[in-house]
């Protein structure tokens, strides 16, 4: 991120610039990360599903599950996957029933052309780490740090989340 701000006193300003980077870095893998699915989807030809969808398809994967359980579990924004959920039920990729506990609370799970887009997306990301792992891009050892450090900052800013109210 090349946002200039004032530090205050007693940060080190080293630290904060990496920091800064950190999050910059984080929203263009996000952002690159749609764009590979969505290339994938165009080069295969499949066009009715954008690469938002797609990611939540793959995330949903094998289980059955509600809109607040994405929400809670951190992946996806309370309107965005309410409307993304509706739209992957009418084009026919999930099913939808209504809770025998709650009539409120509906459950989605995948149906077989579903499942076809998460097979799409996992084999992507397999032939991912295959040409990563070939080119020795980052090593196995390097990806168990990243995603210690990673999970850490997300531990650190659910907390923030959390101890505001």
């Amino acid at each position: 991120m090349s946002i200039q701000i004032p530090i205050e006193e007693g940060v080190h300003p080293a630290y904060t610039a990496q920091y800064l980077d950190t999050l910059g870095l984080v929203e263009r893998l996000h952002r690159l990360l749609l764009d590979v699915i969505k290339d994938e989807f165009e080069r295969l030809n499949l066009l009715e599903i954008n690469a938002v969808q797609a990611l939540l398809i793959f995330n949903i994967g094998d289980n059955e599950v509600t809109a607040g359980e994405l929400k809670s579990r951190g992946y996806y924004q309370g309107s965005n996957v309410s409307y993304n959920l509706k739209k992957l039920v009418e084009m026919g990729y999930m099913h939808h029933q209504r809770s025998e506990i709650d009539r409120r609370s509906v459950r989605v799970r995948l149906t077989p052309k579903g499942r076809a887009v998460r097979d799409v997306v996992l084999k992507l990301f397999a032939r991912h780490a295959e040409g990563m792992e070939t080119r020795n891009v980052v090593t196995p050892e390097a990806l168990d740090d990243i995603n210690t450090s990673l999970k850490r900052v997300e531990r650190f800013w659910t907390d923030q989340i959390r101890y505001i109210y």
